[in-house]
């Protein structure tokens, strides 16, 4: 009832608090956050909100047309330089500005644009990903899986295609593809891409998963943290990392990176929680995830892999 009382509110007085802020400041609320917000999360958060909250015509029709080419995945690095132009423009007119006066303007709203909408781009390529299943007939899809074994057992050949090997890095059984019906191939990507982006790292987790006491299947709790990673990415948590780590356009590339941090700080939380028998993974990932929500309510947040590298 409060909440429902508080939007009411909100869409009478937001109206008037925004003319009376122009008038007082000349700028509007979009300059006022480009020029007030520090770069990245803070800004990017407040002019999305903004944007989102508007009620001018012409700017929701270019959310409608931005959100359309971000599902579409149709942002590249040809088409990206005419659409962040167009928005800028869009805005310029929209909201009387003039950029002569206001030279900082367009570059620090276009940069927002670029993290926004690059995010919605990320979610709908890494939900596409997640939603190709791993095909044992698709050469590409056999190749990763067995460069994947390359790069965790660099020493050591597999007997064949289908063999209990595979247990040694984690899978359940004798053919690794069953493991990924959950996750699809983003499964796969995230672990050949944290193996061969962190060697160090992936042999430092993966000699860990073999502990005597406190091991578990490295491959298949690299599938449960791609499963996270996806749920924190659709439902928003992940913004603070990504706007804060991306120089650019969001890519599978800032997901693969932010999947890498998720597992390498997870082995550590893992080790440190003790855990008596693998029983006890469902509770331990929930508090890690918890706690990584909890990280990432501060805008300030973004994420790096510290390869300190124990003896546990």
């Amino acid at each position: 009832m409060l909440s429902y009382i508080w939007s009411l509110v909100n869409w009478y007085l937001r109206p008037f608090i925004k003319w009376l802020l122009r008038h007082t400041t000349h700028m509007c609320e979009l300059q006022r956050i480009c020029y007030g917000e520090p770069s990245g999360a803070p800004r990017t958060y407040s002019v999305e909100v903004s944007l989102r909250l508007s009620r001018n015509p012409e700017i929701r029709s270019l959310l409608a047309y931005l959100d359309d080419i971000a599902d579409q995945q149709a942002i590249t690095m040809r088409s990206e330089r005419a659409i962040l132009e167009e928005s800028i423009k869009t805005v310029l007119i929209t909201k009387h500005i003039n950029p002569t006066a206001h030279p900082d303007f367009a570059k620090s709203f276009g940069k927002c644009v670029e993290l926004i909408w690059g995010y919605r781009q990320l979610c709908v390529h890494c939900e596409e990903l997640r939603q190709t299943p791993y095909d044992s007939d698709n050469a590409k899809h056999e190749g990763l899986l067995l460069k994947l074994w390359d790069l965790l057992m660099p020493g050591e050949e597999l007997d064949g295609r289908i063999t209990k090997q595979w247990q040694d890095i984690g899978f359940q059984g004798d053919d690794p593809k069953t493991d990924f019906r959950g996750m699809g191939i983003l499964g796969l990507e995230n672990l050949v891409y944290f193996a061969q982006e962190y060697p160090s790292a992936a042999t430092h987790v993966l000699s860990h998963s073999m502990h005597p006491k406190y091991g578990y299947a490295f491959a298949i709790v690299g599938i449960n943290l791609t499963s996270m990673a996806l749920r924190l990415l659709k439902d928003g948590s992940a913004k603070t990392h990504i706007y804060n780590a991306s120089k650019t356009l969001p890519t599978i590339r800032a997901f693969h990176q932010f999947y890498c941090y998720l597992f390498y700080e997870f082995d550590g939380f893992w080790i440190e929680s003790k855990p008596s028998n693998m029983m006890e993974f469902s509770s331990i990932q929930e508090k890690f995830e918890q706690n990584i929500k909890a990280a990432l309510a501060d805008s300030s947040t973004v994420f790096r892999i510290n390869l300190s590298v124990d003896n546990i």
